[in-house]
């Protein structure tokens, strides 16, 4: 345990360096690092880690090196562009526990431009909120991890072993950028990632599979429609069973453990569509978009079969679609989720220094989303923590990340660093 003087040095240095870290916050926020995108805002992160003379690592991820694992997904874009950097504390002599603190540095699309107060690259500050595309999911996050480092040294001590400073790509669409990591040889005792979860601790977090439905249909004039068959019309009947399965997914919450209160736990979201050529004629095409979400301890497999199955189903009733069946390409996500189980030692020092910080129990709470911990929980048997600021409208127009928040987060992020790895004098 280090001392309460120095747990005050800490705190206070945080606090003093917190305007430098809203300015390097908001900085990161003007890269416009969607996918594809995303080297320019890890360009800045690379500088920003060798500044700290931290041992610097940087790299596209290689499909190659990562197919055959059974965490990866399926990508059908160009890597060149997805960077990962790693930046690494080496201490004097290896003494406590190694940590990874990871982040992603990519960010979704922002839509139309007009249903943003202010543009979505243009971080600005109203109130205890910072605005901007990947404020909170989660560029607020990876800074804390950064400013925790600098407070600490502020104060005068340094990780008394390794820390790997992690900003990685494609959490957002395949989870390939965090096993890229896991591949290279990044191992710790305990991964902290600082995602937006409102204070809380992920305790479960479903699995997602991303996958694309085509459906072909019979072209005709409109004047003579009933000879047709609409793909589009077709596409209806498809989309409206992938809603009853998700009703009868969420209806079996109470069989699977942290889930039993969720409200809704799994979404199967219809993201994009297309279909056709010409407002006169019957559509011969449609072509649609889907996330998943599945319960931990579901595989990618058993998953597949019943979302197929529930397609089938429905192409069965369609006299057109029973004998041209939809085509499934999977596309993204193939990852399944975990869940944490209670009581390891990372979990009640991360318990501690929240309390610290917070004056309050580190609640927990169960996460229906994808989340980069799944590479370390699942293939590495090491905790992950997923731990992170109160954000809103993340995916959404005017995204936001708390800044009391964030400083708290920062602190306590600090404080679990000085106590899961030690310390030593700089």
């Amino acid at each position: 345990m280090i001392d309460d003087g120095l747990k005050q040095r800490i705190f206070d240095e945080v606090d003093k360096g917190f305007d430098d870290q809203i300015a390097f916050t908001q900085d990161l926020v003007r890269y416009p690092s969607q996918r594809g995108q995303e080297h320019t805002a890890q360009d800045f992160l690379y500088k920003a880690f060798a500044e700290r003379d931290l041992a610097m690592d940087r790299w596209s991820i290689d499909v190659g090196e990562i197919e055959d694992h059974p965490g990866f997904s399926p990508v059908t874009v160009n890597y060149d562009n997805a960077v990962n950097v790693v930046g690494t504390h080496r201490p004097k002599q290896e003494k406590g526990r190694s940590l990874i603190l990871n982040g992603h540095v990519d960010v979704v699309p922002v839509g139309p431009l007009d249903m943003w107060t202010t543009p979505p690259y243009e971080p600005r500050i109203d109130g205890d909120w910072l605005y901007g595309r990947g404020s909170g999911d989660m560029k607020a996050g990876i800074a804390a991890n950064l400013f925790a480092l600098d407070a600490m040294r502020r104060a005068g001590v340094e990780p008394a072993s390794s820390v790997y400073m992690q900003s990685v790509t494609e959490e957002e669409c395949t989870g390939n950028g965090a096993l890229s990591c896991l591949v290279r040889g990044y191992h710790a005792d305990a991964v902290l990632i600082t995602e937006p979860t409102h204070d809380c601790l992920v305790r479960a977090n479903v699995g997602v599979l991303w996958f694309q439905v085509e459906l072909r249909g019979r072209p005709a004039h409109v004047y003579e429609s009933s000879i047709g068959s609409s793909a589009i019309l077709a596409a209806y009947n498809v989309i409206e069973a992938l809603g009853k399965l998700e009703a009868e997914m969420n209806a079996e919450k109470a069989d699977h453990r942290f889930f039993e209160k969720a409200e809704k736990p799994i979404t199967i979201n219809i993201g994009k569509i297309a279909g056709g050529d010409w407002a006169s004629s019957v559509p011969a095409w449609c072509r649609f978009d889907v996330r998943a979400g599945i319960y931990p301890g579901t595989s990618v497999e058993e998953a597949k079969q019943r979302l197929e199955g529930a397609i089938r189903a429905a192409s069965r009733d369609d006299p057109f679609l029973s004998n041209h069946p939809p085509t499934i390409t999977y596309n993204g996500f193939a990852a399944e989720g975990y869940t944490l189980p209670p009581g390891t030692d990372a979990e009640k020092c991360l318990a501690e220094a929240h309390g610290e910080v917070f004056r309050a129990e580190l609640n927990d709470a169960t996460m229906p989303a994808y989340l980069d911990a799944r590479v370390a929980m699942l293939y590495d048997d090491t905790p992950a923590l997923v731990y992170g600021p109160v954000s809103e409208h993340i995916h959404g127009f005017d995204e936001r990340v708390s800044l009391s928040s964030t400083r708290a987060v920062t602190k306590t992020v600090a404080l679990f660093m000085a106590e899961w790895c030690g310390v030593e004098a700089i």
